[in-house]
């Protein structure tokens, strides 16, 4: 048997958000985030088929996934957005460098000189993030050195929202009111440039921030910043309902997202226990009754939250079955009490859809106390991932 679970990656799915954030934006240059390995769903296949759709650019954290890409035959513009190392490679496989300060700037001009290569980069100005970026009262100065730098085109303005799902709309529109002042400056010192700023949730809800271009990331994956709030489970008494996926006004994106992702394992095993018996590590989960236990497969090694230990479900035959006792490295036990007809290798959805019951990662991650980002890279990265409607 293999490690882990089976990660089912719907292309199509990816697809259909792209064109849904092209259209609620009135078809706005579109620059796809697909760092992490695309949010854990393969960062090669999606960007060859957002390519296929028309995608305009790409951008990575580090110029390692850039270079990743590059060898996969992706000819593609992309936004290294992070790095700073290896300013070689950015010549080398033909990447558009962030640049945060101008002793960065300074580097890319000596090395385009050398190398007689004019280089285009982008900008990036921290109007609240409080990462990278240049401060706002040095912006006037830094742009103005950097328009004097032999062999360096400025071809882009960007920034960063500090709050991923908006939920401070006020300090969002002040981010936005300093990102305005920057290009203003900008404007004055160097030809027009592509100006980027908006997220999934500004994509959205937040027309403001389209600017040029927008920068989705994990709405591409159908999955929504604006996080909904579930109800926590009962522990060891029961499961609760998860709730559907929607933006917090609907009419900014029609259709809703289709999530991308299904995390899926068989039954390793089925147990049957008296009433009274502890299940796990700790006793944390004792059966109440007479009980049909599952141990499946996969445990936090495998990306599945040790936080969700009594405090989530999987589905099985089209139903919920809560989690049985804490999680453990490998395995993971599921009380499979109420499931008719019940039998080992039966499949197990932790993550998606099976007929008309859905976990999403919206919902783990409410439960784990964290974000979707996270459920999607940490399942997403370790198990075997497999493309549909590729």
């Amino acid at each position: 048997m293999d490690r882990g679970p089976i990660t089912e990656i719907d292309l199509n799915a990816v697809a259909h958000n792209f064109r849904a954030a092209k259209r609620t934006t009135g078809n706005k240059t579109v620059i796809a985030v697909v760092k992490a390995d695309g949010y854990g769903h393969g960062a090669v296949e999606v960007s060859k088929r957002l390519i296929n759709e028309g995608v305009s650019y790409l951008a990575v954290a580090y110029t390692s996934e850039a270079i990743a890409l590059r060898r996969s035959g992706i000819k593609a513009p992309i936004i290294v957005l992070f790095d700073k190392s290896n300013i070689e490679d950015y010549f080398k496989y033909s990447l558009i460098p962030v640049v945060h300060d101008t002793k960065t700037a300074q580097r890319f001009s000596k090395e385009a000189k050398t190398r007689k290569h004019n280089i285009n980069l982008h900008i990036k100005v921290d109007t609240g993030m409080g990462r990278l970026g240049f401060n706002m009262e040095d912006v006037e100065k830094g742009m103005s050195v950097i328009n004097k730098m032999n062999f360096i085109s400025v071809s882009g303005l960007m920034s960063h929202f500090s709050d991923a799902g908006l939920s401070d709309r006020a300090y969002a529109l002040m981010q936005i009111d300093r990102f305005n002042k920057a290009r203003n400056v900008l404007a004055k010192k160097a030809k027009p440039v592509l100006c980027h700023m908006a997220n999934s949730a500004a994509v959205m809800t937040l027309p403001k921030s389209y600017f040029d271009a927008i920068r989705p990331g994990l709405m591409l994956y159908g999955c929504s910043p604006i996080q909904n709030k579930v109800s926590r489970g009962q522990g060891a008494k029961g499961s609760s309902k998860s709730k559907s996926l929607e933006p917090s006004n609907p009419q900014t994106l029609e259709p809703f997202l289709k999530p991308a992702m299904t995390v899926k394992t068989k039954i390793l095993s089925i147990r049957r226990f008296k009433k009274g018996t502890p299940v796990s590590y700790g006793g944390t989960f004792i059966t109440t009754r007479e009980s049909l236990i599952a141990v499946l497969p996969v445990g936090y090694a495998d990306g599945y939250p040790r936080a969700l230990s009594n405090n989530a479900d999987v589905i099985i035959r089209g139903k919920r079955s809560p989690i049985a006792g804490r999680i453990c490295m490998d395995t993971i036990m599921a009380d499979v009490t109420e499931i008719r007809g019940i039998s080992e290798g039966d499949e197990v959805v932790l993550l998606g859809r099976q007929k008309n019951t859905v976990i999403t990662a919206s919902e783990l991650a409410e439960r784990a106390g964290t974000i979707s980002y996270e459920i999607l890279t940490s399942l997403g990265n370790r198990s075997k991932r497999v493309y549909i409607n590729g």
